[in-house]
């Protein structure tokens, strides 16, 4: 016969003096077992996260080196190694107007030490890409924009002798369809920014996509291209060094890098505001309190004295928008790129 610690052969009692059964023993012992290990399980999931990072971070980027996300990229890992202790590293990931990076980051296993920085070129690619092995507002969680530069039309002088925006439409409408202009990739920003502005001035421009602003940018200094439009973060070094010649910003307001260039407002075309952003997401999985650490850590680092420095080098303000504020200038800017797209008539092969 089973004896139950407490008794000599009869029931256990209660703390209030009352016989319980076997099976009323059993079920309590149950369920404290269960409480006890509910809470050690809580107990190693705090420490966990607050012991966030144990080990290297890497970025996905999903456009090779040299382009306008990493040039954001690269200054944002070192301030992030810096302040956690641990090697924040960058992983390029290029191809497919950035679909490809954000396919490898959204399947990346979500621990805490993977993370995607993409920008206005996934607001874009939803209403291009029929078939995208990823969602943006699924696959991922949003941690916070980094950079809002705007974008910049720029000419290879050399090749296309324009000095204003009047002066290059004036050349485009005629010779209608002879000015090629680069772009990041079929269904980048680039592209869309150029075909918005084809809407907007009424002329005919033939895109010429290369795998990056990088490699753009390598071709229309070379002269392989006329002109871009391209963001003022990977396009401002050059045209410091007077490789390449702004014609107008896509800002409502003039850029303080470059005071001396107008807007496109100002040339005629008021509606012609564009800006190429970057941000940082985590693939969905990630736990809340590591998205919150990382985001917190982003707000130290953009407002940094380098950051703000490179930044503001780079026409770029610091922008202050997190977690689900950001979350909702995707969906706007999701809405707002499909309407380009529907209107402009851009397909991709």
């Amino acid at each position: 016969m089973l004896t139950l610690p407490g008794e000599a052969g009869g029931q256990p009692e209660d703390p209030d003096g009352q016989n319980i059964t076997l099976e009323e023993t059993t079920m309590k012992t149950g369920i404290l077992t269960a409480a006890i290990a509910l809470t050690g399980m809580v107990g190693g999931i705090a420490p966990a996260a607050a012991a966030w990072p144990e080990r290297p971070i890497t970025i996905v980027v999903p456009f090779p080196a040299g382009g306008g996300t990493d040039t954001y990229a690269r200054p944002l890992a070192q301030q992030l190694t810096a302040q956690l202790g641990q090697a924040v590293v960058v992983d390029n990931k290029g191809g497919a107007g950035g679909t490809v990076g954000a396919s490898v980051a959204a399947k990346a296993q979500p621990d805490g030490y993977t993370f995607f920085m993409g920008g206005a070129h996934h607001a874009v690619a939803p209403a291009l890409y029929k078939n995208l092995t990823y969602d943006i507002k699924k696959s991922f969680v949003p941690v916070a924009l980094l950079a809002e530069p705007p974008q910049v039309i720029v000419v290879n002088e050399k090749k296309l002798p324009v000095k204003t925006l009047k002066e290059l439409v004036d050349y485009a409408k005629a010779n209608p369809g002879k000015i090629n202009y680069g772009s990041a990739g079929k269904g980048s920003t680039h592209h869309l920014a150029g075909e918005l502005f084809l809407i907007q001035s009424k002329v005919e421009m033939v895109d010429v996509p290369f795998q990056g602003a990088g490699p753009m940018l390598t071709a229309l200094i070379g002269g392989q291209v006329d002109m871009a439009y391209d963001g003022l973060g990977s396009s401002a070094g050059h045209i410091r060094a007077g490789s390449i010649k702004p014609l107008a910003v896509a800002s409502k307001t003039r850029s303080p890098t470059l005071p001396d260039v107008p807007t496109a407002a100002e040339a005629g075309y008021p509606d012609y505001v564009v800006s190429t952003w970057y941000a940082m997401w985590a693939p969905a999985g990630t736990p809340p309190a590591v998205v919150e650490k990382m985001s917190a850590e982003l707000v130290k680092a953009l407002n940094s004295d380098k950051v703000k420095e490179i930044w503001k080098s780079n026409g770029s303000e610091t922008p202050n928008m997190t977690g689900a504020a950001f979350g909702s200038f995707v969906d706007s800017e999701i809405q707002r790129w499909a309407k380009v797209v529907s209107d402009s008539g851009v397909k991709l092969d």
